[in-house]
């Protein structure tokens, strides 16, 4: 599904280069459950938003099932990032002056899915996460672990075939950090979606089935391993 080859990001300043990621080579199989660790400084976040096309990378070959990333035109970029791709942030991004409703419903309107279809997704949205009391809400009006639900709804509402989730219960408290943890694995068991996750958390990372270590912008396993 994912084929990383040597891909470099730096920003040069003057005669300086600074290197954020370097010589990064990856694999990721579809349905696989990624869990990309490492200290503070390390890379993870750039290398989430390389691989969800938010960011380019400065060097180097990117392919996402067989289609290589590094050679499309950022429209082109931009309707894959719309079509197959989940992001699940852990500042959650909603939209304060939109409603529950209206803040799941919203990827659907920028991929024009017509009323009657987008009224029924996301009822089933509504209904799946047992927020159907909370449509009308404002994500103010919610608690974290609310806000992250819907957050996570948002993302899935399009049926992605992979989720990014940046630091997705870095602000939640153990009992909702598990829920969401428990979301993601139903959803990467039942629906065989692929999922990557950035957390410092090791317990957070053990709902996967593999983790990569991240240190001064390397991978330092050369042979990731196995979680059991």
């Amino acid at each position: 599904m994912i084929k990383l080859r040597d891909i470099d990001k730096y920003v040069d300043k003057r005669f300086q280069r600074t290197f954020i990621l370097k010589g990064i080579d990856l694999d990721i199989e579809e349905g696989e459950f990624v869990t990309i660790m490492g200290p503070s400084g390390a890379g993870k976040t750039t290398l989430l938003n390389i691989l969800g096309f938010l960011d380019d990378p400065s060097e180097g070959e990117y392919h996402f099932y067989d289609d290589p990333v590094h050679d499309l035109s950022e429209k082109q970029k931009s309707e894959y990032h719309k079509s197959h791709i989940g992001f699940v942030f852990q500042a959650y991004h909603l939209i304060d002056e939109m409603t529950v409703y209206e803040n799941i419903e919203m990827p659907l309107l920028y991929r024009k899915v017509k009323s009657k279809q987008r009224k029924s997704l996301v009822a089933d949205m509504l209904d799946r996460f047992n927020i159907v009391a909370k449509k009308d809400l404002f994500p103010p009006q919610l608690s974290g672990g609310q806000q992250q639900v819907v957050g996570v709804a948002r993302a899935i509402i399009g049926s992605p075939k992979l989720i990014l989730a940046d630091e997705p219960t870095g602000n939640l408290h153990s009992e909702q950090s598990e829920q969401i943890m428990e979301l993601f694995q139903k959803l990467n068991q039942d629906d065989g979606v692929t999922i990557i996750q950035v957390t410092h958390s090791e317990k957070m990372a053990s709902y996967g089935n593999r983790i990569i270590n991240l240190k001064d912008g390397a991978i330092i396993e050369e042979n990731p391993y196995e979680l059991t």
